[in-house]
């Protein structure tokens, strides 16, 4: 029978140090309110990354227009290549675009992706869900939940986004078709909501249809905050890019409309069709994408704010909220000296990673781009009482076959080894600062192992040869 034996090996700890967790040099430092952001580079020589989920199994999650599906190891920059798409059409900003995860994903483990492909010699958009096997790193049997969408070599959209009612959003551009943004008969121009296997809400404002808003010319980036409300980066023409309160069922103006309703003929029609104006619009425009949320104490400036990844201007914005998030405030840019700017999420640590698309055919790429840019405040802690008490620890060997073992820095509460879904396998109660880890039956692979403390929970890897 396998098991976790552990043994008080008092020696081991005034003769091993832990390990000190490296960091990657600073290309760069900036000020943020009393906070020094240091800036790093996570991952390079990528082609076009399109978007950056941060996961339940604490991977950042990405993809690249070209087709390719990974997992990012925020801990060592590592990139686990798991799919690049057979029928994806990479062509001119179309391509594999968005991507989001299942919210119950140890259980139902389905990645969900938007993108570009080809039927019958014309440019479409679809929406697949696949199966993710940990065990095997592979994504496995797609199933199409929405497809034959029009698209063109521009104005795709696509930006996926899981909601905390457990529903997914989708956004599509007008496909350089405008007048379909006002028809709700057409997905294009749109922000889109399904039920996770792909079918309608009934709660939708257009009974049996997927549509949730309209009137969008080219939305690239969606959020939710805690409180529910929901906002989207959006590009205009040749002005007026913008940043929209999303609420259900509400006409967002294109074609008729760019920007605010400040002519006479746009402020008719706003007034005759429940039009929501922009929170805030950028003339000349400055090519808006990605969009978080950041709300954790690490960079107290940013708090309660917006995070605006873009492109044509190459820089992030940091949009703070007013008047209970119905308003945004003079924006402030930082990171102007990396090229465009397309993805972006924030980890439960207070790090914020940011997605380079130099290799996007409109950018000007430096020899290791496309690159995920680490920023984070490194003179941040928790709290003095928390950092004494977190739970820290090393494995060795590690890569392991048979036997590893966990040198603690103090008792802890709970031992355990999971699977990359975060599954437990094995588990135990330490009584002493070591505990031997028999790995004997346990398949080759990378596993997670936790460690529990009064103070939280702390992981790293394990890989069994």
């Amino acid at each position: 029978m396998n098991y976790l034996r552990s043994a008080t090996l008092a020696f081991w700890t005034a003769a091993l140090p832990l390990a000190a967790c490296g960091q990657a040099p600073a290309l760069t430092t900036f000020p943020v309110g009393t906070a020094t952001v240091t800036v790093s580079a996570l991952a390079t020589n990528l082609n076009t990354v399109w978007e950056l989920v941060w996961g339940p199994d604490n991977y950042i999650w990405m993809t690249e227009r070209y087709g390719r599906i990974s997992r990012v190891d925020p801990a060592t920059g590592q990139v686990q290549a798991l799919l690049t798409l057979p029928d994806v059409t990479p062509t001119g900003e179309s391509g594999l675009l968005g991507l989001a995860l299942h919210p119950q994903f140890a259980t139902s483990p389905y990645v969900y992706v938007v993108y570009n492909y080809t039927a019958s010699g014309a440019l479409k958009e679809k929406l697949v869900r696949y199966t993710y096997s940990a065990a095997a790193g592979t994504l496995t049997a797609p199933l199409v939940l929405l497809g034959n969408i029009d698209a063109t070599t521009s104005h795709s959209g696509s930006r996926l986004l899981v909601l905390a009612d457990g529903t997914l959003l989708m956004s599509t551009g007008d496909a350089q078709q405008q007048p379909q943004a006002q028809n709700t008969a057409s997905l294009n121009g749109k922000i889109l909501r399904l039920n996770l296997d792909g079918s309608i809400p009934a709660n939708n404002p257009i009974a049996g249809s997927p549509v949730y808003t309209f009137g969008h010319r080219n939305p690239q980036g969606l959020v939710q905050l805690p409180d529910g409300s929901l906002y989207s980066s959006e590009h205009g023409p040749n002005n007026d890019d913008e940043i929209n309160k999303i609420e259900a069922g509400r006409n967002y103006g294109w074609p008729n409309v760019e920007g605010y309703c400040n002519l006479p003929a746009e402020a008719t029609f706003c007034a005759a069709n429940n039009v929501r104006e922009p929170l805030t619009t950028w003339t000349p425009t400055i090519a808006p994408a990605g969009l978080a949320y950041y709300n954790h104490p690490a960079i107290p400036a940013w708090r309660g704010g917006l995070l605006l990844a873009v492109l044509k201007n190459a820089t992030l914005l940091h949009l703070p909220l007013a008047a209970g998030g119905q308003a945004v405030g003079a924006s402030t840019g930082y990171l102007s000296t990396f090229g465009r700017l397309r993805a972006i999420c924030v980890s439960p640590q207070g790090k914020v990673y940011i997605g380079t698309s130099n290799r996007d055919g409109r950018g000007a790429p430096a020899t290791t781009d496309d690159r995920i840019l680490v920023l984070e405040n490194r003179a941040y802690a928790p709290s003095a009482t928390r950092s004494a008490a977190a739970p820290s620890f090393d494995i060795f060997p590690n890569p392991a076959r048979r036997q590893a073992t966990v040198q603690l820095s103090a008792l802890t509460t709970r031992l355990a080894v999971c699977d990359l879904t975060g599954r437990t396998l094995r588990e135990l109660r330490p009584t002493g600062l070591a505990a031997q880890l028999d790995l004997n039956g346990m398949r080759a692979g990378t596993y997670l192992v936790q460690v529990e403390g009064s103070a939280g929970r702390v992981t790293r890897k394990l890989v069994i040869e």
